[in-house]
């Protein structure tokens, strides 16, 4: 999800140098839309993924 989030950021910033604004807006929403997913998903695999792990004595 990060690596596709910098490449929707990097398209956007192409885009508007060029000044292709609606496609830097679009890119840029989806990189924040990305962002937010990835963000989202490392938290819950990150809360949820270690709670299995017991320890034998």
């Amino acid at each position: 999800m990060f690596r596709w989030a910098i490449i929707f950021a990097v398209i956007a910033l192409v885009a508007a140098l060029l000044g292709f604004g609606g496609i830097a807006g679009l890119s840029a929403d989806f990189a924040k839309i990305l962002l937010v997913i990835g963000v989202v998903l490392f938290v819950v695999a990150f809360l949820f993924g270690r709670g299995g792990r017991t320890t034998l004595p």
